[in-house]
């Protein structure tokens, strides 16, 4: 009896561990992250002297503003897609300098760069009429020189604040896609060292080939820049925000020029309008904000994820044409120096 026992225990034992076996081989490999790494980036800081380097509204910085937001935006980070790596540019008071922060974010090989800023507008010129003042002229030489008066209108000119409200995100200028298809190129020839082909294979950089994909892949930012900017824009007009819509800019924002991933600025209102300004400096506002970019980002990593399922769907074909999966494996290779280049 004891030996049917003992045995009965051993066989059920047995059959567990294979059962367990079989479940795990059945689950298939862990499915790889889309976004590993993001950027946030507070923008403007404390300088050296103590001074605000943003904009001022009637009682608050634009400094303090985007700190404020660009943390509430890594604690939503860190609570719903905890398994992204979350890096700050500016994490303290201090100001980072512009060039760093592209450098930050690039030594950390980030995948999305979110810079968070508050946008202002100049006060609103105004004048209006107050009376007249009576001048006196003369006209005519000589004896025909004649004394004559007038009315002149006289004005008070004033300022007022401008009432400019909502937000606004920024790309970098879809017209200086070509100068990063040139760098990618003029990268690729610097590289051409004596152990060229051993290192990166044997890619004709002048081919038709390689230079379809070079700029398939230099458009590839400004694709994915425009998706997630269009993503916030559209979270922040669902929660009542003016919607002043995805701008693109091609000079003037070097953290959206020398970053290389798919990178953002978001205005998040003005601080020149008294309103907004309370907005901005609420917890609640801010939370709001917050919260609409995290959506948003949630919602783009959801469609990267569906522009990959559906690029997989042609692997067939793919792994057929041996010469694109070389010049596709050089162009990342590339893109890995160009990097390193930019810092």
């Amino acid at each position: 009896m004891i030996k049917r026992t003992l045995l009965f225990f051993l066989t059920l034992s047995l059959c567990l561990t294979i059962f367990s076996f079989i479940r795990e081989d059945n689950s298939g490999p862990e499915k790889q992250k889309i976004i590993k790494t993001i950027i946030v980036d507070a923008g403007h800081g404390i300088m050296e002297n103590g001074g605000h380097n943003g904009a001022k509204g009637s009682y608050s910085y634009e400094d303090d503003i985007c700190l404020a937001v660009s943390k509430e935006l890594v604690k939503n980070f860190h609570d719903e897609i905890p398994e992204i790596k979350i890096i700050e540019s500016r994490p303290t008071e201090k100001i980072t300098a512009i060039h760093r922060r592209a450098e930050i974010a690039n030594e950390n090989n980030g995948d999305l760069f979110i810079c968070v800023h508050v946008n202002a507008a100049v006060p609103q010129r105004h004048s209006e009429l107050i009376g007249h003042k009576k001048v006196t002229y003369y006209t005519g030489k000589g004896k025909n020189r004649k004394k004559k008066t007038k009315d002149v209108p006289q004005y008070r000119t004033y300022t007022t604040p401008n009432p400019a409200k909502g937000t606004e995100t920024y790309i970098w200028g879809a017209h200086k896609n070509e100068d990063k298809e040139v760098a990618m190129r003029e990268n690729a020839v610097v590289m051409q060292e004596e152990n060229y082909k051993t290192n990166y294979g044997d890619v004709d950089l002048n081919s038709p080939e390689f230079i379809a994909l070079s700029l398939l892949k230099t458009k590839q930012y400004f694709k994915r820049s425009a998706t997630l900017a269009g993503y916030v824009q559209d979270e922040f007009f669902k929660v009542g925000r003016v919607d002043r819509d995805v701008r693109q800019r091609g000079v003037g924002i070097w953290v959206l020029q020398a970053t290389a991933m798919p990178s953002i600025l978001v205005e998040t209102g003005y601080i020149t309008n008294r309103a907004e300004e309370d907005y901005l400096n609420s917890k609640e506002g801010q939370k709001e904000i917050a919260d609409c970019i995290t959506r948003a980002v949630k919602t783009y990593i959801d469609w990267l994820e569906k522009q990959q399922q559906s690029s997989g769907t042609d692997t067939g074909r793919n792994n057929q044409n041996t010469r694109q999966n070389d010049i596709t494996s050089f162009l990342n290779r590339i893109e890995e120096k160009e990097k390193n280049i930019i810092r």
